[in-house]
């Protein structure tokens, strides 16, 4: 009898402090939303390029519609005139640097890719900025191939610039729309 007290408090306790932490303002990161209540459909215009890297607006772009898709409940179109609120963006440079070193060739290993941006988010009808930083900066590493007795070895490097620009565009996405939607 005393154990189906104690597994009674316990139960009850849980489901107090289950209550009690669900006021507290916790929430999934990208699942939370501190925008206008009066915004559903964000336009997100294609990116500009202020760079020599080619498409590289149109990899951040893509991926942040996939992005804004995949995590939120707003639709996107690609019309500004069609949209609650419009997501603006320039992307300023992008650096690709040696970070890791073969100890045997010398030959980079790793690569340390910085982006950085002008973001503007504002709402249509009222002109609001709702979000805007000059100076969005994304960093991410990749590894390339450093295989120097194989005959393919700058076709490889070649090869794994495209996805590592894809994954780049991912995680930049990512973290876009999360400073967005949660106004970091």
């Amino acid at each position: 009898m005393k154990l189906k007290r104690e597994n009674t408090a316990v139960l009850g306790m849980s489901v107090a402090l289950s209550l009690a932490s669900a006021g507290c303002g916790y929430h999934l990161a990208g699942r939370s939303s501190s925008l206008p209540k009066s915004i559903h459909v964000i336009a997100v215009p294609a990116l500009e390029n202020k760079t020599t890297s080619y498409r590289i607006e149109q990899r951040l772009t893509t991926a942040t519609v996939h992005e804004f898709l995949a995590k939120t409940s707003y639709r996107v179109v690609p019309d500004p005139a069609k949209g609650d609120a419009v997501l603006r963006g320039k992307v300023l440079s992008l650096e690709a640097v040696p970070l890791l070193f073969d100890t045997a060739t010398g030959r980079a290993t790793t690569m340390l890719v910085t982006l950085k941006c002008e973001i503007t988010f504002e709402e249509r009808e009222t002109g609001k900025i709702l979000y805007h930083t000059d100076n969005f900066i994304f960093r991410n590493q990749y590894e390339i191939s450093t295989d120097v007795n194989n005959a393919n070895s700058i076709k490889n490097f070649f090869e794994e610039q495209d996805p590592a620009l894809e994954r780049m565009a991912q995680d930049f996405a990512a973290r876009l729309v999360a400073a967005v939607v949660e106004n970091y």
